[in-house]
């Protein structure tokens, strides 16, 4: 075979090859903008040389206490500048940072810390009775940091931690942080909501944390200095990666401890807020204000969401309050959101139901996804543009995973064929544009939390009246959905539905709780299969 002559003589070194992460746009940030402010918290105020230099001071006493390339290091945080010091310095240190859902029950945070191998935990005041709770269910054996945010004065806290502000101050401000040796190793692992059995620990890589933060900003049309409003969860894929983005475009980052109204606004009015991300709860939550507490707007704010599309008329409140609705859709196997609904200029002359129509639809593939089909999961084959074929939305690109840790099987079933399925079903319209139509997962989306409905219903079955129980999505006015479950008794077992929601209460994290239970016969297939759509129509009806 005849050898390509662009690739004689022409070799990878150190001089035209890097691998690809995120951590060097902080770098940047820190040498062209050094004095510019990169985190808003309460009335702190913290330059990108500060954020830097505090990055590397934990970089620094994690290497030296022993972390290293490959170790876990795990975060309990909220939306804080900790946070954000941690998306930089757990992977300046050569170690993998797992951020923890902070509305988990102890025992999912427990399996958790043992399944991840977690090395050191960084845990918020608040947050420290679950934690505890937590490493009492584990054989894990941690070090503990615990962050003291002075924006908090509630109860909590561990005395045996290690007080964050002062394992910073041990640190090095000039510590030589480790590039990643290859861009395909780990920089985050995000558990998701388990639908059989326990979560999955979803590994992330350099490589595609580096293109989708990239995506982000052009997706978003963030421009140099754009203000980012800390609405969505830095605990759900990682931001959705924009922790790195605002580092890319020199932004400011917004921080908000807990998503309530009047902060918001407070931030919009007064920070300059152009951008924020969440579900349409948060969009309901913004509208639903007292008007005292809105604030005029000079600019148009870009909003994205994701998870079940708004309804029409809060999409039109948002439009005269001055937002600007963009529609994401991903997972956190693909860091986050890898599907737009890019919208099309001549799309704002159509009558509103059209556009909200328009609106719903998940979209194509962000610019860093190389590859989005609606297959048939039979076949392989793509489905056709008729806006009514149903198939499996499947990704392929380097803002894929790099699998599930610890779970050869799962990755391996999850990536069969050189696709990632997805498990959602979708059609696609004739320009292309997909739309999600079910989660064969079953999948609940509540307030932008998964649910997994399997969960709930292994719940409800280890109470001794419950003989079978099936649980789907109904709507909700403020979440967007919330668990609806249907149950049938045991013979001579009498309860009622409020015994069972405690029940539930006990066995769940808050979020998870069926907002309603019915008592019926459950339909079922001729072979004794749960017709789930069934209820799904049923609970419908209940949630209007």
């Amino acid at each position: 075979m005849t050898q390509n002559p662009y690739n004689t003589g022409l070799d990878r070194t150190p001089a035209n090859y890097q691998p690809l992460t995120p951590l060097t746009f902080l770098e940047r940030a820190a040498s062209v903008f050094p004095d510019h402010i990169a985190i808003v918290h309460g009335p702190l105020q913290r330059s990108y040389a500060e954020f830097y230099a505090r990055s590397r001071q934990l970089a620094s006493v994690l290497a030296h206490w022993g972390i290293k390339r490959g170790d876990t290091v795990s975060a309990l945080l909220a939306n804080t500048p900790a946070m954000l010091e941690c998306h930089y310095g757990v992977p300046m240190s050569g170690a993998v940072l797992h951020s923890i859902n902070t509305r988990l029950d102890a025992a999912t945070v427990a399996f958790q810390l043992d399944h991840a191998l977690t090395k050191v935990v960084i845990v918020d005041r608040e947050f420290a009775p679950l934690m505890q709770e937590a490493l009492a269910l584990t054989s894990a054996r941690p070090t503990i940091i615990q962050y003291r945010d002075p924006e908090y004065d509630g109860p909590g806290g561990m005395d045996s931690a290690e007080d964050y502000e002062a394992v910073l101050a041990s640190g090095d401000p000039e510590f030589p942080w480790l590039m990643p040796e290859d861009e395909w190793d780990a920089i985050s692992i995000n558990y998701t909501s388990g639908t059989t059995g326990d979560p999955k620990g979803v590994v992330s890589h350099h490589r595609g944390a580096y293109l989708l933060a990239q995506g982000n900003a052009l997706t978003t049309s963030m421009a140099k200095h754009s203000v980012y409003l800390w609405t969505l969860p830095m605990f759900h894929c990682n931001g959705w990666c924009f922790p790195w983005t605002l580092s890319a475009i020199i932004g400011t980052h917004v921080c908000l401890r807990q998503v309530r109204a009047e902060p918001i606004w407070r931030a919009l009015a007064e920070n300059g807020v152009t951008h924020l991300c969440g579900a349409p709860i948060v969009m309901t939550l913004i509208q639903a204000a007292p008007e005292e507490t809105k604030r005029p707007l000079d600019r148009r704010v870009q909003f994205f969401t994701a998870a079940a599309p708004p309804p029409e008329k809060l999409l039109a409140e948002m439009n005269l309050a001055g937002f600007d609705v963009t529609h994401l859709y991903g997972l956190t196997e693909t860091y986050g959101p890898a599907v737009v609904n890019e919208w099309h200029s001549d799309w704002s002359a159509l009558p509103a139901p059209e556009q909200a129509a328009l609106k719903a639809r998940q979209g194509v593939r962000y610019l860093p996804l190389e590859n989005l089909e609606v297959f048939d999961p039979e076949t392989m084959r793509s489905v056709p543009r008729d806006g009514t074929t149903i198939g499996e939305v499947m990704f392929r690109g380097n803002v894929v995973m790099k699998g599930y840790f610890r779970n050869p099987e799962a990755t391996q079933k999850a990536l069969a064929g050189g696709w990632f399925h997805s498990g959602d079903l979708a059609v696609v319209h004739r320009d292309g544009y997909i739309q999600l139509k079910d989660r064969s997962k079953d999948i609940i989306i509540s307030g932008g939390e998964n649910i997994s409905s399997i969960e709930v219903e292994e719940a409800l079955y280890r109470h001794t009246a419950v003989a079978v129980a099936a649980v789907v999505a109904m709507p909700h006015e403020k979440w967007g959905e919330t668990p609806c479950a249907f149950v049938e008794l045991n013979t001579n077992h009498a309860v009622d539905e409020s015994t069972l929601r405690e029940w539930c209460r006990d066995h769940l994290a808050p979020y998870k709780v069926p907002g309603r239970v019915i008592f019926e016969k459950i339909p079922r297939t001729s072979t004794g299969k749960i017709q789930k759509f069934v209820l799904r129509e049923r609970a419908s009806e209940l949630g209007h």
